[in-house]
């Protein structure tokens, strides 16, 4: 099997900060040594309340934000050693879809603008071409070809997020980052746009890096799921496994808070008591201990790596 289509080595984002009265100079760890795959065509699914970290893990990888430490690979290539051109080359294979899909479009722009402009910047094609490219984008989304001509504010959530797909697709991608594509969307949007998805992932051979803090829509997506804590990884494996057999006491918190649509099924709740702690002041040891109704001793003390607990499953917890 060949090298995965994107590999995260220990990657890391670290802000700079002032924090309290006295304006202290502060380091808050957004992303915390973050490892992580995804093969070509794959779906990567990204858990956590919100907070954790998932979508600056997302805009990291893109460079969107710069990384304080630990390195991203995609086809081959290191991302974080390239320069301006290197990087504007490398996102031609990685798009990104944003959460608000009215705030991720110029509303100066008409749609087929909005589209084309991918083209546009990389110089791809004739005006003529960009146009009639746009169009086609636009048709294979579900919108009219005449919706080129309108402005983003005249259309509805889930057709603006259409719109971004479509703007994302231009350059024929190899990897959508999905950061919280669907979250803004009323519930029968977002199966549309989840459907939508799948679709093109199928037609295209897409892979997706899909990030949600709802991990049963997560799980519908997704070959495998990362659950993510305070910038940490703390557990990541096969879909299925996460839903139905969860190792870490934070994956059963979140699976326990998803309602069950059978009324006769219930599910095992698990108690986590207290607030997420800020990342300014991180808990020593654990990240998770000082919620974690498993929490002894070691775990304020000595920080738990993820180790395989089953084929493809690893979880970073002492007693999980």
């Amino acid at each position: 099997m060949g090298e995965p289509l994107l590999v995260t080595d220990r990657l890391t984002k670290v802000f700079a900060l002032r924090h309290g009265l006295l304006a202290r100079r502060v380091r808050l760890v957004a992303v915390d040594r973050v490892s992580l795959t995804i093969d070509a065509g794959e779906t990567l699914g990204l858990v956590g309340e919100s907070g954790c970290g998932k979508s600056t893990l997302g805009l990291t990888i893109m460079r969107l934000y710069e990384p304080s430490g630990g390195q991203i690979r995609f086809a081959g290539h290191d991302l974080a050693g390239l320069d301006a051109r290197g990087l504007r080359d490398a996102r031609r294979q990685m798009q990104m879809i944003f959460q608000d899909p009215l705030a991720s479009l110029d509303p100066r722009l008409t749609v087929g603008q909005i589209v084309a402009e991918p083209l546009d910047i990389h110089a791809i094609g004739t005006p003529a071409e960009r146009a009639t490219a746009a169009r086609r984008l636009l048709e294979r989304v579900g919108l009219a070809a005449h919706s080129a001509d309108r402005f983003p504010n005249e259309f509805s959530g889930g057709q603006q997020q259409r719109i971004g797909i479509a703007r994302a697709l231009a350059l024929q991608p190899r990897l959508l980052i999905c950061d919280e594509a669907v979250s803004a969307l009323d519930v029968s949007v977002q199966a549309q746009i989840l459907n939508l998805l799948r679709d093109l992932q199928a037609e295209f051979g897409l892979a997706f890096l899909f990030i949600s803090h709802n991990i049963a829509v997560t799980a519908l997506m997704s070959r495998r799921i990362g659950v993510m804590y305070l910038g940490q990884l703390v557990e990541v494996g096969p879909s299925q496994a996460i839903v139905e057999a969860p190792r870490h006491p934070y994956t059963q918190a979140l699976l326990g808070a998803v309602p069950a649509p059978d009324p006769a099924r219930r599910r095992r709740r698990h108690a986590v008591q207290g607030d997420v702690p800020s990342p300014i002041e991180r808990p020593s040891g654990c990240p998770f201990h000082p919620r974690c109704p498993l929490a002894q001793a070691i775990c304020a003390v000595e920080e738990p790596q993820l180790r395989p607990v089953a084929r493809d499953h690893q979880v970073a917890c002492h007693f999980a």
